[in-house]
């Protein structure tokens, strides 16, 4: 069996995409992981709707990437916090990647002195990149460097 031989309704892609494909999923996941919990700053920092920012939120709570937290100042309701599950969080390599891939092949409309954040190990302050490594020797590979197989989820469309 060959890739155009294999259906799509069983992609590990689409599915993902199911879940985060939509610009403002994105940048709510973007914020969440730079620590915006409420609806307000979310509506505020990201500018949309607030109908669109409850859909959001209820799916990406539905989908266990955001759990909602509680939360009651003096004098109000009760209100929501969210916050990054683990599976929320382990879109953050994502997101790194989508931001670095930005910064070198979609640049602002200005010429920028440098990277809009700077993201860097805190023990030894050395730039972070994201790349696709080897599982024993922990080296970067390129697409050259990888066999792709059709695995034992692969299946026929129907």
């Amino acid at each position: 069996m060959k890739w155009l031989e294999v259906s799509t309704e069983n992609c590990p892609v689409q599915r993902a995409l199911d879940v985060v494909g939509e610009k403002w999923t994105l940048l709510i996941l973007r914020d969440a992981v730079n620590g915006v919990h409420r609806f307000d700053d979310f509506h505020r920092h990201i500018g949309l709707s607030e109908a669109v920012l409850s859909d959001r939120l209820r799916k990406l709570t539905a989908a266990g990437v955001l759990k909602a937290v509680a939360y009651r100042e003096p004098g109000r309701r009760s209100r929501n916090e969210y916050h990054l599950t683990r599976k929320g969080w382990d879109l953050w390599p994502v997101l790194v990647a989508l931001s670095q891939w930005g910064e070198t092949y979609a640049p602002g409309p200005e010429k920028s002195p440098g990277p809009v954040l700077d993201v860097t190990h805190t023990e030894c302050g050395a730039p972070v990149h994201v790349a696709v490594q080897c599982s024993t020797e922990h080296t970067p590979l390129t697409p050259e460097d990888v066999t792709v197989r059709l695995g034992p989820g692969a299946r026929r469309p129907s």
